[in-house]
């Protein structure tokens, strides 16, 4: 005959679990960068980029109605409007992302790749002047966001990254990975910010305690709360444990839930509501 365990016990080893030691990080330690580095890192990892490709190579699609030279405008579409929103403008915090930035995206057509790339960059140092002697965690309303100044900073370089691998699909290039320290920071971004995404997707949000793992350079352990509580009711539990970068591409809409090789539990309806939240976190 089995014996019981006795009430409560499961809780109980929980909290002196989580007592005794802290979420879990992966080894050997990220060293810690400032958004403003992180940032600064993308931007550069985009420029080389660039200055790699051919030019014949900037007239291929890449997203939406975008060759690469569009694409390369919208960039420095964004970074004017964030210069935008550093000024306090209230247009640019509740203008639509894609649409705010159309007109310095087609503005470069006809262009040389030269041109495009110069007056991205210089949009890109722009922010970045700004950026190093500012208050990071001053709120900044930017497309619809508001957010403290760090934590823009990591969209900022998290969008970069993204177009970056846009556009080395479609040239035929391999895709890049972010350093672990930069991919530590929009790993940890984009978990804190998975409640806006399910939000998105789901109304109301159903409640739920989100273990999230993710594995790799930049990864780590996090437990999310999702939807409201009402006493004594049980909340259910979604276990999911994936890898970092992929995480990221989710959470860019680059790739499908199905396609992220996550080992999930908990309640298959509520796992897929979370995931396509994280998905609907992505700006394009």
């Amino acid at each position: 005959m089995t014996t019981p365990l006795p009430a409560g016990l499961r809780d109980r080893v929980l909290a002196a679990a989580r007592e005794a030691r802290a979420g879990g990080r992966p080894l050997p330690a990220v060293p810690e960068i400032s958004p403003v580095d992180a940032f600064s890192g993308a931007a550069d990892a985009l420029l080389g980029l660039l200055a790699s490709l051919p030019a014949r190579a900037w007239g291929t699609p890449v997203l939406r109605d975008l060759d690469v030279q569009g694409l390369v405008g919208h960039l420095a579409g964004v970074e004017d409007d964030v210069q935008r929103a550093l000024d306090g403008d209230p247009h640019v915090a509740v203008a639509e992302h894609v649409a705010s930035t159309q007109r310095a995206a087609q503005r470069e057509a006809g262009r040389s790749p030269e041109h495009t790339r110069r007056t991205w960059r210089a949009a890109a140092e722009r922010t970045l002047a700004r950026a190093r002697d500012a208050d990071l965690v001053a709120p900044v309303r930017l497309h619809g966001m508001r957010l403290p100044l760090g934590a823009l900073l990591v969209v900022r370089a998290f969008e970069l990254w993204t177009h970056e691998n846009d556009i080395r699909r479609a040239t035929g290039l391999p895709e890049s990975v972010p350093d672990a320290a930069t991919l530590r920071l929009m790993t940890d971004l984009a978990v804190r910010m998975l409640p806006v995404g399910v939000a998105r997707v789901a109304d109301p949000v159903p409640p739920a305690d989100v273990h999230l793992v993710l594995t790799g350079g930049g990864g780590g352990t996090w437990d999310v709360v999702l939807g409201d509580r009402t006493a004594g009711t049980a909340v259910p539990e979604v276990a999911i444990v994936a890898d970092a970068v992929g995480f990221c591409r989710l959470a860019a809409d680059r790739i499908l839930p199905a396609d992220l090789g996550a080992h999930l539990t908990g309640p298959a309806g509520l796992v897929s509501t979370v995931l396509s939240g994280a998905a609907a976190l992505a700006l394009d």
